[in-house]
C-alpha cells in the first residue's frame, strides 16, 4: 500500500483470522500479517501441515505479537476452532490452493482453517494461489462456483502474472499482499451508504502541452483523490477515478481512467456524470492552457532570451456538470487556496452548487501538496463549517465520505471513528 500504515478504520481495534495454506505463496502472508497488525488489527494466523513445509509459524509470531495456530486440538481447549469463528470479524485464507479450495467446498473439518470457516458467520475471503492449469482445472471452477454462490465467500483473485519456476505466466498468481488487505478493509466494512453506488473521483494534475516535451501543470500528486477512491471501495461502491498523471498506485478494485489534459479529463467527467450517485472533484486542474503548442520541441537557439506564451481558459469542469448531475446525487468539491480561505471556499460552494466543499490552505506545513497529511476545512451548504486537525488524507478520506454518507440520507458508515463495529 502507497500509504502509511499506522492503526487506521476499518483495520483498527478489528479481529482478523487469517488462513495460511501450503504453496510457494505462502511468503506473502507475512507480509499480509505484519500489514494488518500495522493497519491494528489484531490477527489470529492458522496455518496447515502444509503450510509449514514453506513458512514457519515463528514468522508469523514476529510479526503479529501472537501465537501462530497449528493443531486443531490445542493446550487451549478443543473448541479453539470455535472461539476463533465467533471472535472473527472477517476470515482470510491467502493463500488458498486447490486442496483446501476442494475440501472447504465439501464442509470438511480436518484442519483448524476449515473448523473455523464452519464456525464462523463472519465474511470469509478466499485468495487462490496455484498453478494456472490447476487453476483452470474445471472442478477447481466448480468448487469456486459453490463457495461463491452458494456459501457466500468473497473469492479475492488471482492475479495474472508469474508463477513459480518454471511454470512461466498466467492466471493462478496470488494479489500482492497490499490488494488483499483492501479486499479485508472491505469486507470488515459491511454494507455503508455507498454499498451499490456509482462514484466518481477525480484526482491528480493536468498537464498542457508548451511542446512536445514540455507542459503547464502543478504540484499536486493526486494522494486525497486516491485516498478518496480507496476509501469509496471499501465502503462498496463502484468507483471510478478519472487521473490526471501520478505516480501512485491504483487503488485495489478501482476502474481507472487515465487523462493528461483538462480537457480529456472533462471528456471523461461528462460522459460519465449522468449515472453518478456520488462526484469528488479532487483534481487540481490547470485552470489555462497554451493557444498554440507545438508539435516538437523548442529549442533555445531558436527562441531567444524570452520566451512569451498564449494562454486561454480551460473547461470548468465541475460547473459544466451543473446540468447533466443526477438527481439526487452528492457532489463535493475541493479548494486549495492560499488567501481568504473561507471567501473563495464560499464563492466556489455556491457558484458551483456543491454539497460539501474542501477547503485546505496550501501555504500551511503539512497541508499542501506532495503530503500525506491535510488540515482541511468542511464548507457545507447548509452554512455549517467543520475545521478538521491536522490528520493523514487516509483519515480525512473517511472524514469527508461520513458526511456523504450523512447527505445520502444514512446515518452512518457501519463503523465508528475509532474501527469498532456498531
Amino acid at each position: 500500500m502507497a500509504a502509511a500504515l499506522v492503526p487506521r478504520r476499518p483495520w483498527k481495534d478489528r479481529r482478523v483470522v487469517l488462513g495460511v495454506t501450503g504453496g510457494i505463496a505462502a511468503y506473502k502472508s507475512v507480509q499480509i500479517a505484519r500489514d494488518l497488525t500495522r493497519l491494528g488489527a489484531i490477527v489470529d494466523v492458522a496455518l496447515t501441515r502444509a503450510a509449514q513445509k514453506f513458512v514457519a509459524p515463528l514468522s508469523f509470531e514476529g510479526v503479529t505479537g501472537r501465537p501462530a495456530l497449528t493443531h486443531l486440538f490445542s493446550a487451549e481447549g478443543a473448541a479453539l476452532h470455535i472461539r476463533l469463528g465467533r471472535e472473527a470479524d472477517v476470515v482470510c485464507v491467502a493463500p488458498a490452493g486447490a486442496d483446501f479450495i476442494a475440501r472447504a467446498a465439501q464442509g470438511r473439518a480436518d484442519d483448524l482453517i476449515c473448523t473455523t470457516l464452519l464456525a464462523t458467520r463472519a465474511p470469509v475471503l478466499v485468495c487462490p494461489a496455484m498453478n494456472d492449469r490447476m487453476f483452470a482445472h474445471a472442478q477447481v471452477q466448480a468448487n469456486l462456483r459453490h463457495l461463491s454462490e452458494e456459501l457466500c465467500y468473497q473469492v479475492v483473485g488471482p492475479a495474472e502474472g508469474a508463477l513459480a519456476v518454471g511454470e512461466g505466466q498466467g492466471p493462478g498468481r496470488m494479489l500482492e499482499p497490499w490488494q488483499i488487505e483492501e479486499a479485508v478493509g472491505r469486507a470488515l466494512t459491511g454494507m455503508t451508504a455507498l454499498s451499490g453506488t456509482r462514484v466518481l473521483v477525480t484526482a491528480g494534475p493536468t498537464r498542457e502541452a508548451i511542446d512536445a516535451v514540455r507542459y503547464v501543470g502543478n504540484r499536486s500528486s493526486g494522494r486525497m483523490g486516491y485516498a478518496l477512491a480507496a476509501a469509496a471501495w471499501r465502503r462498496g461502491a463502484d468507483v471510478t477515478l478519472v487521473s490526471g498523471p501520478s505516480p501512485l498506485e491504483v487503488p485495489f478494485g478501482v476502474e481507472v481512467v487515465r487523462v493528461e489534459t483538462a480537457r480529456e479529463m472533462d471528456d471523461v467527467v461528462a460522459a460519465r456524470i449522468e449515472e453518478a450517485d456520488v462526484t469528488v472533484f479532487a483534481a487540481a486542474v490547470a485552470d489555462y492552457r497554451p493557444s498554440e503548442p507545438k508539435e516538437r520541441k523548442m529549442k533555445r537557439r531558436d527562441v531567444g532570451d524570452d520566451l512569451t506564451l498564449s494562454l486561454v481558459e480551460n473547461p470548468d469542469i465541475a460547473l459544466g456538470t451543473l446540468s447533466s448531475r443526477k438527481a439526487g446525487s452528492v457532489c463535493v468539491g475541493f479548494a486549495l487556496e492560499t488567501d481568504d480561505l473561507e471567501s473563495n471556499a464560499l464563492a466556489k460552494l455556491e457558484g458551483k452548487k456543491f454539497d460539501l466543499l474542501v477547503a485546505n490552505d496550501a501555504t500551511e506545513d503539512g497541508a499542501g501538496f506532495e503530503v500525506d497529511t491535510n488540515r482541511v476545512t468542511l464548507f457545507h451548504a447548509s452554512g455549517e463549517r467543520e475545521p478538521m486537525p491536522l490528520m493523514s488524507k487516509d483519515d480525512v478520506a473517511e472524514e469527508i465520505l461520513d458526511r456523504v454518507s450523512v447527505l445520502r440520507g444514512d446515518i452512518g458508515d457501519g463503523s465508528t471513528s475509532d474501527g469498532a463495529a456498531r
